[in-house]
Formats: C-alpha cells, sequence, structure tokens
C-alpha cells in the first residue's frame, strides 16, 4: 500500500536547498546554519513529514498488518473487542499490532505515529477520554491511511465508524429505573468531550421528560475519568443533599461500583433505599453486591464489524485506488437487569 507522506525531497523544493543539506539539518549536523535547521524544522512539522524507516519497495506493497490503538488493555469492554477484531483479521490472513493510549492524547498521538512508520495498512482507534482535537487524525487520513473509529469515535463525514446506540441504551437504562418507581435520579456523566458522554446523557433527559419528570440539574455529577474513586465522591456528594437521591444511573460500571460502596458505607440499602444502574456490563458488574443492572455493549460484535469495515476498505483502496466511501454502523445495546435497581422485585 502506498501512502502519500511527505519525503526530504519535498522539503528540499520548497526551500531551494539539497535534499542533503534537509536530511543534515533534521539530524541537527554542526555543518548547517541555526537558521536553515530551524525553517527545515519549522516546514517538516507543518508539512507533518516522518522519516522513511522502511524501503521503498516495502512502503509499495502490503504488510497485511493493522494497527489497533486502544484506551486501555485492561477495559474488560476495549478487550473483547480486540478479540472481535483478531477473530476477523486472522482468517482474513491480518496480523495486528495493539498499542493503548492509556487515556493519554499525547500518547495517542505517540502511538497512531509508530503504527503509521510501522507500515501498518490501516488503523482501528478508539479515542482517549482526553482527545478533543484532531489535527494528528486529520493528517494521517490526509496521508491515505485507512481509518476506522468505534465506541469513542472521531465525529467527521470521511471516516468509518462502529458505535453503539448509547442514547437508546442510556433510555432504557433510565425509564427501567421510572418503571421501579424512581422519581429522583441522579446520573453521574462522563468525560465530557466524548460524544458518548453526551449521548448517554440525552438518553437520560429524553427518558425522564417521558415521563414528566423534572431533570435536576445538581443531580448530574460530573465524572470525567469514570473511576470508582470518582463514582464514591460522587454518590458522597449527592447523599450530603438535603433531598437525595432515589436512584442513580452511571456512565459506566466503575463509577456505579463506586457509588454502591458509597451508599453501603452510609448504612443505606440497594436497591430499596437507592437503586444503582451502570454502562458496559463489565464482568465483575455480576459479582458485585448485590449484582448490577448495567447496559450490556456488543464488544466483539464491535471488534468484528470494526475489522470488516477496515479490511474492506483496503482491499478496495489497493485494487481500485479509490477511497471507498465512509460507512457508519450503529450496534444495539442490551439492558441486563440484576438486583441493583429491581426495587419491585421483578425483572422486566
Amino acid at each position: 500500500m502506498k501512502y502519500n507522506q511527505v519525503t526530504i525531497k519535498d522539503i528540499a523544493r520548497e526551500l531551494g536547498i539539497s535534499p542533503s543539506t534537509v536530511s543534515r539539518a533534521l539530524k541537527d549536523h554542526p555543518d548547517i546554519s541555526p537558521e536553515t535547521k530551524k525553517a527545515v524544522n519549522e516546514l517538516a512539522e507543518k508539512l507533518n513529514y516522518q522519516p522513511n524507516i522502511v524501503a521503498l519497495s516495502l512502503r509499495q506493497s502490503k504488510t497485511n498488518t493493522l494497527g489497533v490503538v486502544i484506551p486501555e488493555i485492561v477495559h474488560f469492554f476495549f478487550s473483547t473487542v480486540i478479540s472481535g477484531i483478531e477473530d476477523v483479521a486472522y482468517s482474513a490472513g491480518y496480523n495486528i499490532i495493539i498499542t493503548q493510549s492509556n487515556e493519554s492524547l499525547q500518547r495517542e498521538k505517540t502511538d497512531i505515529k509508530a503504527l503509521f512508520n510501522s507500515r501498518v495498512d490501516g488503523m482501528l482507534i478508539s479515542l482517549s477520554r482526553e482527545t478533543n482535537s484532531f489535527e494528528h487524525i486529520d493528517a494521517m487520513m490526509a496521508k491515505g491511511v485507512p481509518m476506522v473509529f468505534f465506541d469513542r469515535v472521531y465525529d467527521s463525514a470521511n471516516s468509518s465508524k462502529v458505535i453503539v446506540d448509547d442514547l437508546s441504551g442510556a433510555k432504557e437504562a433510565t425509564l427501567h429505573l421510572i418503571e421501579q418507581g424512581c422519581k429522583r435520579i441522579a446520573h453521574l456523566e462522563g468525560p465530557p468531550n466524548l460524544d458518548i458522554t453526551k449521548q448517554r446523557l440525552q438518553g437520560f433527559r429524553e427518558a425522564l421528560a417521558e415521563h414528566n419528570l423534572p431533570v435536576h440539574e445538581d443531580l448530574i455529577v460530573s465524572c470525567p475519568q469514570g473511576t470508582i474513586e470518582e463514582g464514591k465522591a460522587a454518590a458522597e456528594k449527592l447523599l450530603k443533599m438535603a433531598n437525595p437521591p432515589d436512584a442513580i444511573f452511571a456512565t459506566n460500571d466503575p463509577a456505579a461500583m463506586g457509588a454502591m460502596q458509597t451508599i453501603k458505607e452510609a448504612g443505606l440499602k440497594i436497591p430499596q433505599d437507592i437503586a444503582v444502574v451502570g454502562f458496559s456490563n463489565w464482568f465483575f458488574s455480576s459479582l458485585m453486591d448485590p449484582p448490577l443492572t448495567s447496559v450490556d455493549q456488543p464488544g466483539f460484535e464491535m471488534g468484528q464489524e470494526a475489522a470488516k469495515l477496515l479490511i474492506r476498505q483496503i482491499e478496495v483502496k489497493s485494487k481500485e485506488h479509490i477511497d471507498p466511501t465512509p460507512e457508519t454502523k450503529i450496534l444495539k445495546t442490551r439492558l441486563i437487569v440484576r438486583d441493583s435497581s429491581l426495587k419491585s422485585g421483578k425483572k422486566k
């Protein structure tokens, strides 16, 4: 596969100097003047120049390797996504390279560059919770690198993506709590820049509106890291209110688990005093006491669909030399009802 990569010759031509001068300037050679080094490095940065570390013959051919960037490997949901990616990739004759951003924008940038320099045929990416600018992604797309985003996606008309219906999932979870008789439902909100956070909040709001229940803004508490510790702190804040909530819908399971710990430490009962629902259906959710009701995301299927989309893009680009039309796949969620939310004692 051939990418539209900027070369040393391009920089040399733009500045009116020789390629050898550009090469030495980039290597900070003492024979090159500071002014020339500055001009070369500034232009290299502007054009997003990357060193050519692989032979040209390899650059012009497929490597049958896919790059994957995920926020956290330890996250149960993302580990199931990886399994789905591997299932399709290996069957199609592709290997995969997995990197994790550790929820860091800078690490995400580094990982994407590393995958590019490793000559992967395409990339599967789920954004970090810090990602609020997309120049690094736009730069790679401009080079012709096939990309498919999953779960946490780059909302661009030019990119393919695989997502779950977060809005419907959150709405179903909130409607379930309303059906259990809950009227003051709190929401633990996730990272504000991620679209999944916005969709889950919107689903929460729509469910309340359908039942003419007011949205109390003080019952929406930010948990930008989505950790157990943040869930505990958020629940502590909610329990100190003069009129605390009778239910909590958390943007993910760790935050819900943290909230459950705080509720129990306060001597309250779940779900009799406060019902709790999470999102993502972690492996440990069913092992909680009481077991946690959660919105299940089809991680394995998401990985499969994302890999299929990317491989199709790669093949079309390789054989027909055209950019395939971007596609969006939306997968359905499923509410797994457990004891943490069953005030009425009846499952749906």
